[in-house]
């Protein structure tokens, strides 16, 4: 059987950088933690150390969770940082009329851009686990 590889333990180590803001862990799948960890600076900057050491864990527990696929996690995530305002993570998964909304709309006005860091993963598991269905 081949194991599940959803998400990069490199990736969550990039992501750790910013970790302050709560990248790593809006990238492993946990919304609720990383908007804590973006309103307090990581809790304080004690948590975002200590979240050095705990990123394995929550790799392993994203890669338990979320369905590998064609649509990569790792490549929408860095589109949704980098260009998000532009729609472009959404025209990655194949949602191009939200995407093209997105591009006019500098992100839904950033509300959408919230939207999709809490339920990036989920709509990305959505779009593999469709596509694995198919197959």
């Amino acid at each position: 059987m081949e194991k599940n590889d959803s998400h990069s333990i490199l990736m969550g180590y990039l992501a750790w950088i910013f970790g302050f803001i709560g990248a790593h862990r809006f990238y492993y799948g946990k919304p609720v933690t990383g908007t804590i960890w973006f309103f307090t600076f990581g809790l304080f900057f004690i948590g975002w150390i200590i979240d050095l050491f705990l990123i394995p864990a929550m790799d392993r527990e994203a890669d338990n969770t979320f369905i590998m696929g064609d649509t990569n996690y790792s490549v929408t995530w860095v589109l949704l940082f980098f260009l998000g305002v532009f729609g472009v993570h959404r025209m990655y998964m194949g949602k191009w009329l939200t995407g093209l909304l997105y591009l006019c709309t500098f992100g839904l006005f950033g509300l959408g851009l919230l939207f999709d860091y809490l339920t990036l993963n989920n709509q990305i598991d959505e779009i593999n686990s469709r596509h694995s269905a198919w197959a």
